[in-house]
């Protein structure tokens, strides 16, 4: 069944995670797919290991989201 994974910036915040989890399993099962059987894989990952436009996100987005 279906497995949807997320990346995130290291440090955000539960309650949006949490969000994230309830509505997108809510997507599902609008569309047939029995709750239990969706799985979502939230990773956060540090900005300084997230390059976007070749340069580190912790380097573009300085003081935009959480901090590490």
């Amino acid at each position: 069944m279906p497995m949807v994974q997320i990346n995130v910036w290291k440090g955000f915040e539960q309650e949006k995670i949490d969000y994230l989890i309830k509505n997108i399993t809510k997507v599902f099962v609008e569309v047939d797919v029995p709750a239990q059987a969706v799985e979502i894989l939230i990773n956060e990952v540090p900005k300084s290991h997230w390059g976007v436009g070749g340069e580190s996100c912790s380097v573009k987005f300085k003081g935009i989201g959480p901090d590490e």
